[in-house]
């Protein structure tokens, strides 16, 4: 468990979500969800310990737009996502982050799970520890009936008061007042990781400790090149887990898993839980 080691070591005092260095790719071998192998079958049925990486690809199938532009383009009001959504945006501008927020819970809101984050559900049934690791701030994955959900980035639903630092539910849409405040009178923010914000220590020290102790890893609809979630396919790999990908492309991390499933995730998770 040295790898693991010297990963947590490093990342827990780096990991920022700007932090956008890529894994080696190669091209990989892929197979649809109709070739699920007999070793993955094998392997899925005795497995007692699974972690799932999710990221936009799974909730892009319920309709969540990703909000990124790419390359700067700008996304909402002529701003770049990575400067709209910024710890220094907010702290120049609060109001207008709140109007970009406000405008991204209307658009969720409508958005409700997919059969992918419904299969993960089932899932929790049939395995002894099921934790889903995602990278969105949607709540998806618990309003599909997920139990042990470690949001990396936070969540959309959640406020946080910068004064007295309660955290509370809200999801009024569209909000009452913009920026909203607490009961306390200090104003609050979207209780979720900011361009320029660390991931919370707590769940990512977790995300590290399951991702090293399970059998199977799944990595669905996430490239998995932004740091420090990158580390924790290898993070599984070298504590002897089968990686597995689901996505319809190709992609960087292709290169380090064992398998990669091509193909949407609301067809490949239901197809293997069936297989």
């Amino acid at each position: 468990m040295a790898i693991y080691g010297i990963a947590l070591g490093v990342i827990s005092s780096t990991a920022c979500r700007n932090a956008t260095r890529s894994v080696p790719f190669t091209v990989f071998d892929q197979m649809s969800p109709a070739e699920i192998t007999e070793e993955l079958k094998r392997r899925f049925r005795r497995a007692r310990r699974v972690v799932v990486l999710t990221g936009a690809g799974i909730s892009a199938e319920s309709g969540v737009p990703t909000f990124r532009g790419g390359g700067g383009s700008a996304v909402w009001r002529g701003f770049p996502f990575e400067q709209i959504s910024s710890a220094e945006m907010l702290a120049r501008d609060p109001a207008l982050v709140w109007e970009w927020f406000n405008y991204r819970r209307q658009v969720i809101s409508q958005a409700r799970p997919n059969a992918a984050h419904r299969a993960l559900a089932e899932w929790e049934k049939r395995f002894q520890s099921l934790v889903v690791i995602t990278q969105n701030i949607d709540d998806l994955h618990r309003a599909a009936g997920s139990r042990t959900v470690l949001e990396l980035h936070g969540n959309i639903w959640r406020v946080r008061c910068l004064s007295c630092g309660r955290v509370t539910e809200n999801r009024q849409v569209p909000l009452r007042e913009i920026p909203p405040t607490c009961t306390c009178g200090g104003m609050l923010r979207p209780d979720v990781v900011l361009f320029g914000e660390a991931l919370p220590g707590e769940v990512l020290h977790r995300a590290q400790a399951e991702a090293a102790r399970c059998e199977l890893f799944f990595i669905v609809g996430t490239s998995a090149i932004v740091y420090p979630a990158a580390y924790l396919p290898v993070i599984a790999k070298h504590g002897g887990a089968y990686v597995v990908e689901v996505n319809p492309e190709t992609t960087p991390v292709s290169s380090l898993v064992d398998v990669t499933l091509s193909g949407k995730a609301g067809e490949v998770l239901p197809a293997l839980s069936e297989a």
